[in-house]
């Protein structure tokens, strides 16, 4: 048998196996209990809505702020046994942060923690918008997203895109037992989406759907512009739900 045959049938072979393989079940997602949470811009309303949803669903949080005192104070008025620290010291001690500081700073407080979040989860939620007598307006970076100047200012850190279109009041209000949305998440890898789609999935209501890599970032988060305008309109806190999924 010549080095070609054995090298046809090791091919042969090896398709046969895919071809047998069963496709994964795109909502089979990793358990992340174990995880710690940080979220960055924890006093915020956003940042702090998700960490209080995320801690009353069971996870481990710890909300980062400029200010140790000021997001320890925070983490004892929501319970819940989540900690408040600085935003190095949050990084630090997280395997996944959430990224929920305002545009303004996005920039100045991912370069401060580089070193901090290097190797980590990292979670970007920002939209950059601007506002003016019309109402909201998308604004977009010379990266092309939030998400893709956190992937430049962050290169050893995993950057992945999520959980831009969930109203902070619906999230922070303990009267509401669950939130009717889909979130999208983007990334280049498919099992780090995964990770964030499984700490969506926590929240009851709450479902995490694959988006796209994260040149597709910037109209994930321009759309937020629309949803404001949407409840504005109709004095409503209206979130994205995908149809056919």
């Amino acid at each position: 048998m010549t080095s070609n045959d054995v090298s046809a049938q090791t091919t042969g072979a090896a398709q046969d196996a895919a071809k047998k393989a069963p496709a994964k079940d795109p909502w089979e997602l990793p358990d992340v209990s174990g995880l710690v949470v940080g979220v960055l811009g924890g006093t915020g309303d956003q940042g702090r809505g998700l960490a209080y949803r995320l801690a009353r669903a069971g996870q481990k949080v710890i909300i980062g702020s400029r200010a140790a005192e000021r997001a320890r104070a925070a983490a004892q008025e929501l319970g819940l046994g989540v900690e408040g620290a600085d935003n190095a010291e949050c990084a630090r001690r997280s395997d996944v942060v959430i990224v929920a500081v305002p545009w303004e700073g996005h920039a100045a407080t991912l370069e401060g923690l580089r070193e901090e979040l290097a190797g980590k989860l990292v979670v970007d939620c920002v939209n950059p918008l601007g506002f003016d007598k019309k109402g909201a307006y998308a604004l977009k970076p010379e990266e092309g997203s939030a998400a893709e100047q956190a992937a430049a200012l962050l290169p050893g850190s995993r950057v992945t895109a999520a959980f831009h279109h969930l109203s902070a009041v619906l999230l922070q209000d303990p009267e509401v037992e669950e939130i009717e949305t889909d979130v999208m998440v983007l990334g280049e890898v498919r099992a780090d989406c995964e990770i964030v789609q499984a700490l969506a999935g926590l929240v009851p209501g709450m479902r995490g759907v694959f988006a796209g890599r994260l040149r597709n970032a910037h109209q994930v988060e321009s759309l937020v512009a629309n949803l404001i305008s949407v409840n504005r309109r109709y004095k409503a806190h209206a979130g994205v739900r995908l149809t056919d999924v």
